[in-house]
């Protein structure tokens, strides 16, 4: 039978209008909703950051990072509820390519 999880990566960016206690809930709310769904394999919380350009007329969020296995349809249903959150401005889903073996490496030619 094949395997029927894979492994993602998604980073979020939470207001930075939020209070550390809404920060936090939010934050709790999407690991509790991925930990149903699958597993976590790490969380790793950058904290507040300065934005590459304005989004929202913000200029800081709380950046959030979280590595996870889940079933292949579970990352849509993540994206979309993301999207309907109010207090993420901006987040990313990537799955993450299983390493079997490692790359060859270039040989030189003479």
């Amino acid at each position: 039978m094949a395997n029927l999880k894979a492994s993602y990566e998604t980073v979020f960016v939470l207001s930075s209008k939020l209070t550390e206690e809404a920060t936090a809930e939010m934050v709790k709310k999407f690991t509790d909703l991925i930990a149903a769904n699958g597993t976590i394999d790490s969380i790793d919380e950058w904290g507040k950051r300065r934005l590459a350009y304005e989004i929202d007329y913000e200029q800081e969020g709380y950046y959030v990072l979280v590595n996870f296995t889940s079933a292949p349809d579970f990352p849509a249903e993540l994206d979309r509820i993301f999207r309907i959150t109010e207090g993420v401005i901006r987040s990313l889903i990537v799955a993450k390519e299983e390493a079997d073996e490692p790359a060859p490496k270039a040989e030189e030619k003479e």
